[in-house]
């Protein structure tokens, strides 16, 4: 497994950032067309304030690819055993008490878990994380479209099969249906599948922190009500313009915001930034 390490100033936090769905690598990028750089940004901006990050590439993904043959054969318990070894590494490190968790998207249902699994964590942090299970979310995702009408029927067959831990012979499926539903990511989907988010929120006995984006195409507003309902005890950020690759767009066009996922020129959110240090750093008596 591999990362990256920006050691905190003396006597500040440390926070591990857990990425997000899919061959997102440690920067936030992706070869699926996002190089916004979210998570470097935001180690960047945390390291400013003296804060350290840790972010890290998946198993068997990017520089951590040698760490299991295939990327796609895991399961969220794979991804808590790894969150458990960088907390360890990362403690050995730098002689941090405790890590805070960072989750983005997926990333934040790792965290979820980790919390029953790993010890002495400070917290959990959870930015742009779906507070629904899979199986709902993805059928809310196809049918908000208007071209998906013609192929959703196959598509909600599939994920009902895939709910009750079945796989799906994609052969029949619509092309376009074919690689959201590819027999390699089958196995994690009915991994993922099974966990209900919320759930595992009202489980976690941690200090959270649930970050929501107004400007968030992929993630709802409806997400963040159902984390904040099933854990009334945590801290709420709501930041209207984010999106889901963590920058702002003031206006809210689509455009823009399409194109802020290609854009690392563009910085994060400062109020994210904000809001995460001042969580992070709260028994410390440090403010923004």
């Amino acid at each position: 497994l591999a990362g990256t390490l920006v050691a905190p100033a003396e006597g500040q936090p440390l926070v591990l950032i857990i990425p997000g769905s899919g061959p997102t690598d440690r920067d936030g990028n992706s070869p699926l067309g996002v190089t916004a750089a979210p998570y470097r940004l935001l180690a960047d901006a945390l390291a400013e304030r003296g804060i350290g990050t840790l972010r890290i590439d998946k198993r068997g993904m990017f520089a951590s690819k040698a760490a299991v043959a295939d990327a796609n054969a895991v399961t969220i318990a794979d991804y808590v055993t790894d969150t458990a070894s960088w907390v360890g590494a990362a403690r050995t490190a730098t002689g941090a008490e405790c890590l805070w968790l960072l989750g983005h998207s997926e990333g934040g249902i790792v965290a979820l878990a980790a919390a029953q699994e790993v010890p002495d964590l400070c917290g959990i942090i959870l930015v742009a994380v779906p507070g629904r299970p899979l199986a709902t979310v993805l059928r809310e995702q196809l049918r908000a479209n208007p071209a998906n009408a013609p192929l959703l029927d196959q598509a909600e067959a599939a994920i009902a099969t895939l709910e009750t831990g079945e796989r799906v012979d994609v052969t029949p499926l619509h092309p376009a249906l074919q690689g959201l539903f590819a027999p390699a990511v089958q196995g994690f989907l009915i991994d993922l599948m099974a966990l209900d988010p919320a759930a595992l929120a009202q489980q976690a006995d941690l200090p959270m922190l649930i970050v929501h984006g107004g400007a968030d195409l992929q993630v709802t507003a409806k997400d963040a009500q159902m984390l904040r309902a099933a854990a009334p005890q945590a801290k709420y950020l709501e930041i209207p313009a984010m999106n889901h690759v963590l920058k702002e767009i003031p206006d809210g066009a689509a455009a823009a915001n399409r194109a802020s996922y290609g854009d690392p020129s563009l910085p994060v959110s400062r109020a994210l930034v904000a809001g995460v240090a001042d969580f992070v750093t709260r028994d410390m008596g440090a403010s923004e």
